[in-house]
């Protein structure tokens, strides 16, 4: 009889986790005290019994009233008022997280999670789950324990960042859990109701999300860029959260460490959100392009994520054909002097720019831009057509050399067509390499493209290549007189120093000065 009273008293249990709080704590690593799965014969000698626990994975006063059914029953063998909170067990047995990395260690608990999962997978799918708030902070808590993890710290060092051409992508040995938990979470946000859940996925949450991003397996970054889009979309209240934590991401990863896995998904992510920003662009959306975006441009490794960032920039150009001018003026700030292969790739994000400009904007930087393409054409760049290039490199780009990639601009319409009405500016800025090229240049198809290149100009003015013709001989002209004249001044000073006493004589006729010191 007094054991039947004090079975009725309610338990208390010490808290034992932050996420024991009404909001998740994401920045906890630690596993989560899920139901205990010792006791497997007792489980199964209790099938279908219903018993009333208060889980740790809970707040009480969510659990109060909440029945937690055996998790290693089927969906299909409870009845429908039972499935929710099966769900709800299913969830907490799955936040105990196992070492993946020997297959043979804990084999048996590993492949009754991974049915666990494919299960709870398979029930949302179904769209029978509904996302009450126990459920979102039980799956808010399983995806914790399961997905965030610390990486090892990255420094800045002589070799690229992230993933070089040279380097076999790395899998985790985990993927096969972390895949179905990825398809959970993505199937939670997409469901969900962003008012509900918000709660749970917060700041805290969004952050350790994003550290994923580092990770080796380019198939987790891929899941997560997915739904960081998706979160992006439906949380809006945390947009301006998302694109501050990027840019962070960004600096440190520019600034300090030049080492990230995870730029090229996060620029893709950002190439549909910028497409996205209303009008006129505010000025938060201003200074990421030109604190981030930019910069971006600088660290060695631009190379396996500049496609995803040309597209950012064109979006942004694409919006405000005003932001011409500064974006040409950041590429010519970071552009490479002895990487061969990022200045192909500068030229060709550039010609994608040039397409888009005014001309207005065209004009505020023509004379630095083809100061700089002057320098491009008479590059004296092999390309060797067997070596290996990064496959991020845009396509094509590394076909050519420096010199051929320049003179290829020329074969844009509508570059020429800018140059055409600037060319009393243009021409006489370029007109010295192209004669250069034609004198010196070894590179037979360079050779080729430059009489390409005077023909057009005979054809839009040739008055005025004559006249810079005329010119370029004048220069050359006081370049001889003036190189003469050093020649004279140098020989003039040889010949008076021959004809001083040489400085052992000198220094021969000097007596030395007696000291009148007495020591």
């Amino acid at each position: 009889m007094l054991k039947q009273i004090l079975s009725k008293i309610p338990r208390k249990f010490p808290k034992s986790d932050p996420l024991d709080s009404t909001r998740i704590d994401c920045g906890n690593d630690s596993t989560c005290s899920g139901p205990s799965t010792n006791g497997g014969s007792s489980f199964s000698s209790r099938l279908n019994v219903v018993k009333r626990v208060s889980s740790a994975v809970f707040p009480a006063s969510m659990m109060a009233g909440m029945e937690a059914v055996d998790p290693h029953l089927s969906f299909k063998d409870v009845s429908n008022l039972q499935k929710q909170n099966l769900f709800v067990s299913k969830l907490n047995l799955c936040c105990e997280v196992s070492d993946c990395s020997d297959p043979d260690k804990n084999a048996v608990q590993q492949d009754l999670k991974h049915q666990v999962l494919i299960d709870l997978v398979d029930f949302v799918s179904s769209g029978s789950a509904k996302f009450t708030e126990p459920a979102i902070a039980a799956i808010c808590k399983m995806c914790a324990n399961n997905l965030f993890r610390v990486f090892p710290p990255k420094y800045r060092t002589g070799n690229t960042g992230g993933e070089t051409e040279d380097e076999e992508p790395m899998f985790d040995p985990a993927w096969s859990h972390l895949q179905s938990v990825y398809d959970l979470l993505l199937r939670f946000v997409s469901s969900v109701d962003a008012k509900a859940a918000k709660k749970y996925v917060d700041h805290a949450f969004i952050l350790r999300l994003l550290e994923l991003f580092d990770s080796v397996d380019p198939r987790e970054r891929d899941c997560l860029k997915t739904i960081l889009h998706r979160i992006y979309g439906k949380f809006m209240v945390h947009r301006p959260f998302i694109r501050k934590a990027v840019s962070n991401i960004i600096y440190h990863f520019v600034f300090e460490t030049e080492r990230h896995n995870g730029i090229a998904e996060l620029l893709e992510i950002f190439g549909s959100v910028i497409s996205g920003f209303a009008l006129p662009l505010k000025e938060e959306h201003k200074i990421f392009l030109w604190r981030a975006l930019i910069p971006l441009h600088k660290p060695k490794s631009v190379g396996i994520y500049h496609q995803q960032l040309t597209y950012c920039v064109v979006q942004f150009i694409d919006k405000d054909p005003r932001l011409t001018s500064p974006v040409i003026k950041g590429l010519l700030r970071y552009w490479p002097v002895t990487n061969s292969q990022k200045e192909l790739m500068f030229i060709s994000e550039l010609e994608e720019i040039l397409e888009m400009t005014g001309m207005d904007e065209f004009q505020k930087i023509m004379v630095p831009l083809f100061r700089r393409i002057r320098c491009c054409l008479i590059s004296s760049h092999y390309q060797d057509k067997e070596q290996r290039y990064p496959e991020q490199l845009i396509e094509n780009a590394s076909k050519f050399s420096v010199a051929e990639r320049a003179h290829l601009l020329w074969n844009n319409e509508r570059v020429l067509n800018l140059i055409a009405h600037n060319r009393h500016v243009i021409v006489p800025l370029v007109f010295s390499a192209l004669e250069q090229n034609t004198l010196n240049h070894w590179n037979q198809s360079v050779l080729i493209q430059t009489q390409h290149i005077r023909k057009m100009f005979c054809e839009m003015d040739e008055e005025l290549v004559l006249a810079c013709q005329r010119k370029l001989e004048e220069q050359d002209s006081l370049s001889t007189v003036e190189a003469e004249k050093r020649r004279l001044t140098w020989e003039r000073l040889e010949n008076a120093a021959d004809l001083q006493p040489r400085a052992g004589n000198i220094l021969a006729s000097v007596k030395p000065v007696s000291c009148s010191v007495t020591c």
